[in-house]
């Protein structure tokens, strides 16, 4: 039997990880490599994404790599380019960068939202506007966006730069989703929940007064299932939405949180 992503061409975007252990670019490239992809592993890092590869050629998958910033049009261009120039389509793009910065109106500054902005959304636009055209020409075409289930609910601090724009990503693929639907492309979102990656432990733990520790033990407590999910949560919901078995949805926000977004008081 084939593997979900046998032969399947996969730009995925933040493939490396912020730091040590796994973050979910990272786990994602590595799974869709493991599911027979061929992956094209881009970071801002070079070093991250070459870690990430080097994972998946020692597992004898297929990944190649490139160093962009998603936020810059010329860059975003590059990765479509080299994308073809390796593999000669793209079936599955899946858009995983994102930063995180706390605080509210007052606190957040002009600076801060203009990051979060460009690299959380407006890189969104960018891998869409030359991505989309390949996949129109081959008719068929995935993409996976992760936004957060920060996108719907208030998460204990003030955290607007960062829900604001990872909000806009579920308009942005429903969008996206209706447009494309009759040209053979699906378009979905993740929300992951309290995932214990390396993504949060600098961002947010003067939020839980400074102990990674502490966060850890106070982010599993407001769990319901009583421990927060992993990198590999979100890579096997992205990994079903990617592929075939999932033909007949598009527009979809999976929520994958451990039922975090059911309580209606933290």
């Amino acid at each position: 039997m084939d593997k979900l992503m046998q032969d399947k061409a996969i730009i995925v975007t933040g493939a490396g990880s912020v730091g040590e252990g796994w973050g979910n670019g990272k786990a994602a490239a590595v799974l869709y490599a493991r599911e027979g992809g061929r992956v094209l592993a881009v970071d801002r890092s070079i070093e991250a994404a070459l870690e990430t590869q080097e994972i998946i050629r020692r597992e004898g998958g297929v990944c190649e790599v490139l160093a962009a910033d998603v936020s810059r049009s010329a860059d975003v261009k590059a990765i479509a380019e080299a994308a073809m120039a390796h593999f000669g389509r793209v079936d599955v793009l899946h858009n995983n960068v994102g930063i995180a910065e706390v605080g509210g109106p007052v606190e957040t500054s002009e600076e801060s939202w203009n990051r979060l902005v460009a690299v959380n959304q407006t890189s969104l636009f960018l891998t869409h506007k030359y991505v989309l055209p390949i996949m129109e020409k081959q008719g068929k075409g995935a993409i996976v966006n992760i936004s957060s289930m920060a996108a719907l609910r208030w998460i204990g601090f003030p955290y607007l730069g960062y829900t604001a724009t990872k909000a806009a990503i579920l308009a942005f693929t429903k969008n996206v989703a209706m447009q494309y639907a009759p040209m053979g492309i699906r378009a979905n979102c993740v929300l992951p929940g309290m995932m214990d990656t390396p993504m949060i432990r600098e961002p947010l733990k003067a939020s839980y007064g400074g102990d990674i520790e502490e966060m850890r033990a106070k982010r599993n407590a407001q769990c319901p299932m009583g421990f927060m999910g992993d990198a590999w949560d979100v890579a096997h919901a992205s990994l079903f939405l990617a592929s075939d078995r999932a033909r007949y949805i598009t527009g979809l926000d999976m929520i994958v949180d451990g039922g975090l977004s059911l309580r209606c008081v933290g």
